[in-house]
């Protein structure tokens, strides 16, 4: 149980084993920090502590600059990064634990790192991976026998084993069928899933969205696809972007979207993506936009229905009075979108 006591000591003693556990927010300076922060220490009685940054921010608190407690706490440690860039760069490559003691890596810190973050083992990360890189070869017309050798296994039953117990069916009967690539994004508001296929992004999604495992399923449906971990061209430039963003440096994007709907909700992704930075807009605003006055519920079920957070800013929809409406990331995540883009669009 994390008392204040206990809390506060870790606080004091800058206890790095208590990252991630709770956040400090200083009632005499108005703003929170992570338990390591170097700034001077407030007394006892002067702190109160949150389970996340998103209670202290409910309570007007900021976050200090000296700690950025926004700041991605989660990242993708240097050692991993490197291990992905070689699996990017040749897919069929397996990594054994000896292997990895060699680069003076422990595998069960991977291995614990990748149940933690990705959901699987790493072993299993990287035979998802491989098969992946196979899948779009043969979709690109290459023999299945080579794609499977290419792949590093040494049996054709056994490439066909594992890629029918990933896809639903064999090679042969696969070049109907897409692949959905995945991968996990750390923001200064949480983490993110974000999916591609080829067209671009289809979807960047807060991973404690209360819809988001109905959205995976419903995309998969309508595109015909298996949605799984791997590299996709698009992700860098959503990352890079993304960042410039987050450091109040973008104000539009480029990266390619792809986000199929009904018409109808097509035409109002679409409007959402006119509404500048830095301002609002609201439901009875867009359904004027497009001749339908009365069509208001339609619209905001639509803006609801919105796949791709931030880049198809429907955080930008406010009610008719000003006050801030339902997001799927939270109200919370709205408000600081909304702060942030109207700070930097000065």
């Amino acid at each position: 149980m994390l008392t204040h006591e206990i809390m506060y000591q870790a606080l004091v003693d800058k206890d790095v084993s208590y990252e991630g556990t709770f956040i400090a927010a200083v009632k005499t300076t108005g703003i929170f920090c992570r338990p390591t922060c170097t700034a001077r220490k407030p007394k006892q009685e002067n702190v109160e502590f949150f389970q996340s940054t998103k209670e202290a921010i409910l309570k007007g608190y900021r976050p200090c600059k000296v700690c950025n407690p926004l700041e991605k706490m989660n990242e993708t440690p240097l050692h991993i990064k490197e291990i992905l860039d070689e699996l990017n760069a040749d897919p069929s490559k397996k990594f054994k634990d000896a292997d990895l003691l060699q680069k003076g890596i422990e595998p069960i810190t991977i291995r614990r790192w990748f149940l933690k973050n990705h959901g699987v083992t790493f072993q299993a990360y990287q035979r998802m991976f491989r098969i992946n890189s196979a899948f779009k070869k043969i979709q690109n017309g290459e023999p299945v026998t080579s794609v499977a050798f290419d792949a590093g296994y040494e049996s054709l039953s056994g490439f066909s084993d594992s890629f029918k117990s990933i896809f639903g069916v064999s090679p042969s009967n696969s070049r109907d069928k897409q692949i959905i690539n995945i991968t996990r994004l750390e923001t200064p508001l949480g983490t993110m899933f974000a999916c591609a296929v080829t067209q671009g992004i289809c979807l960047l999604e807060f991973t404690d969205r209360k819809m988001l495992e109905t959205e995976l399923k419903s995309l998969a449906k309508q595109l015909n696809a298996n949605i799984i971990q791997g590299a996709n061209p698009h992700f860098e430039m959503l990352k890079q972007q993304l960042e410039e963003y987050f450091e109040g440096n973008r104000k539009v994007f480029t990266v390619p979207l792809y986000s199929p709907g009904t018409p109808f909700q097509e035409t109002i992704w679409d409007i959402l993506q006119t509404i500048p930075y830095g301002a609002t807009s609201s439901y009875k605003q867009q359904a004027l936009a497009i001749n339908r006055p009365e069509a208001i519920r339609a619209v905001a079920n639509a803006n609801g229905m919105n796949r791709i957070s931030i880049l198809v800013p429907c955080h930008r929809v406010i009610a008719e009075d000003g006050q801030l409406t339902g997001y799927g990331g939270g109200i919370w995540r709205k408000k600081w979108l909304l702060d942030h883009e109207k700070t930097n669009s000065i």
